[in-house]
């Protein structure tokens, strides 16, 4: 599997990874840039990918879909967003949508603030576009902890910044933050409103019927990812230890996920997976 350094996909990663591992698959998941995860599975160098994120990544899916190389195989979380946002004083101060940026641009420096190389596509073109009179800001990139830690030294000071935003994440709770409208044509409707979802390489779901009904039946909440996210942003998991415990919490989340599916060796998952996370 592969996810792209974002908290919320390591998390969901790190789920189902203790989990094959539990039912004795070897299970390892790489972080890549989202176009390299395409181009692996288009070459079969990675089977899965649980961070689709509709419609704000269709553009980077297009080719794949039309190929058919990548498939997408099952819904594994509603409700989540993924747009610009600014601190609730800049808000308040008159920033309220996409067009309003450019009327303070020394207040922010000329500056948009995003995740890492290869996630900023969607970023870069709405800075480019005519729509907001952007078109000289930078787009800084960075991780998405480095980010965060950017936009908290921002608000400490209460300096102005714009960065990308998204839930589930800790920083909606952590960070007194307001989501701008107009980025509809870029990132959609409703601050970016996004269904996550899963998809595979063309052929694993044929070649791996049983690994591939497991992950087709992942299924989250934005609840559960927000405090799994704080176990690893704010805590210092790692994304294994935080998916670990996030189980524990409720073992019985479990169960749907492994509905008719079968350890390596043929043995009830459910019974396999429960003895080998200590459940």
């Amino acid at each position: 599997m592969a996810e792209p350094g974002w908290t919320d996909l390591a998390l969901t990663s790190g789920i189902a990874q203790i989990l094959l591992e539990a039912l004795g698959y070897d299970a390892n998941v790489d972080q890549l840039s989202i176009p390299i995860i395409y181009e692996a599975m288009r070459s079969s160098d990675m089977d899965a990918f649980l961070g689709y994120w509709d419609p704000a990544m269709v553009q980077y899916y297009k080719s794949y879909k039309e190929d058919g190389s990548v498939v997408t195989v099952a819904q594994n979380l509603e409700g989540a967003k993924f747009t610009w946002a600014v601190p609730s004083y800049v808000y308040d101060a008159g920033v309220h949508d996409f067009a309003d940026l450019a009327k303070y641009e020394k207040e922010f420096d000329a500056k948009l603030y995003g995740l890492s190389p290869g996630s900023n596509e969607i970023m870069i073109s709405a800075r480019d576009s005519d729509a907001f009179g952007l078109q000289d800001w930078e787009v800084v990139e960075s991780s998405e902890q480095g980010m965060l830690a950017q936009v908290e030294r921002f608000v400490k000071k209460e300096d102005w910044i714009a960065f990308l935003a998204w839930a589930p994440h800790p920083m909606n709770s952590k960070i007194d933050l307001k989501y701008l409208t107009g980025g509809d044509d870029f990132y959609g409707p409703n601050f970016g409103g996004a269904t996550v979802h899963t998809q595979m390489r063309k052929d694993y779901m044929a070649e791996c019927p049983n690994v591939g009904k497991f992950l087709s039946q992942l299924e989250f909440t934005i609840e559960m990812e927000n405090v799994g996210m704080g176990y690893i942003l704010e805590d210092g998991m790692s994304a294994t230890e935080a998916a670990l415990k996030v189980i524990k919490a409720d073992p019985a989340m479990i169960a749907p996920w492994l509905d008719g599916v079968s350890a390596l060796d043929g043995a009830p998952a459910l019974e396999r997976a429960e003895a080998g996370l200590g459940l």
